[in-house]
């Protein structure tokens, strides 16, 4: 029994989230198994590298399992791909040790996040970003992202993934790049809380429309402030791009 690693992309749209839930819930783990027991899986479950969101899209989300498979490797991407479903996407598979693990081994995760400025509704970008209005101030934008970096406890940011366990993190990246009419923010830290990077574009964004001023974060971040006033980012922007892991030598593993 082998073990391998895969990345996926998908569009989170039709998904009640990354992670299997009850049998009548549509999640990418969920389709993700039915289509490895068709290559003859037996496994109880895939393992993940993080949750996402319902609606959230991934294009480097990372799955690990263990799969008796005697062919060349790259013909396992495209098995895979010929029974997902059109809205999931294998990208590329490579053996790992046996010990490995997703979400454990990895050293970090990159989000991005697209908002876009128009007063008016557009159905078709609105699918994969946050159309937002009034506009927002860049120079603002700017100045609320440099905040982020570092190591902090992000606990007005959002929750633990589980009861108990710390809240801080360390971010590397932290930066919002300009396209036109559209903003993209791209976040890349050690870990991340359950749903902070929502959190970080809402209060952003706010700031950006100059409805909150940088204060605001300054006190979050310091402990001074437990919870930030207004909500989440809507999940549509919101795409899991990369996790990265420590450098592995290649495994070779016999074909047939």
């Amino acid at each position: 029994m082998t073990r391998y690693q895969i990345v996926l992309a998908y569009d989170g749209s039709k998904f009640s989230g990354s992670q299997r839930q009850t049998a009548k819930s549509r999640t990418v783990q969920g389709e993700f198994e039915k289509s490895l027991r068709k290559l003859g899986w037996v496994g109880n479950s895939v393992i993940l590298a993080g949750r996402t969101d319902t609606g959230v899209h991934a294009a480097g989300q990372v799955a690990s399992f263990d799969i008796e498979w005697r062919h060349p490797l790259e013909e396992l991407v495209t098995a895979l791909n010929a029974n997902l479903p059109l809205d999931i996407a294998a990208r590329s598979a490579k053996v790992v040790p046996a010990d490995f693990h997703p979400r454990f081994d990895a050293i970090s995760r990159r989000y991005q996040y697209k908002i876009f400025c128009k007063p008016l509704r557009d159905p078709l970008r609105e699918r994969y970003a946050w159309r937002v209005w009034p506009q927002v101030n860049g120079n603002n934008l700017h100045k609320a992202a440099r905040f982020f970096l570092g190591q902090h406890d992000f606990a007005a940011f959002g929750s633990a993934p589980k009861r108990g366990n710390g809240t801080v993190r360390t971010v590397v990246k932290s930066s919002w790049e300009s396209r036109e009419d559209e903003w993209i923010f791209e976040v890349q830290a050690d870990a991340f809380l359950y749903r902070m990077v929502r959190k970080l574009v809402f209060v952003q964004v706010a700031v950006g429309q100059e409805r909150l001023s940088t204060d605001v974060i300054a006190d979050a971040l310091n402990g001074q402030l437990q919870n930030i006033p207004g909500g989440l980012a809507p999940p549509n922007g919101l795409t899991l791009i990369e996790v990265t892991y420590p450098i592995v030598t290649d495994i070779s593993v016999q074909s047939d």
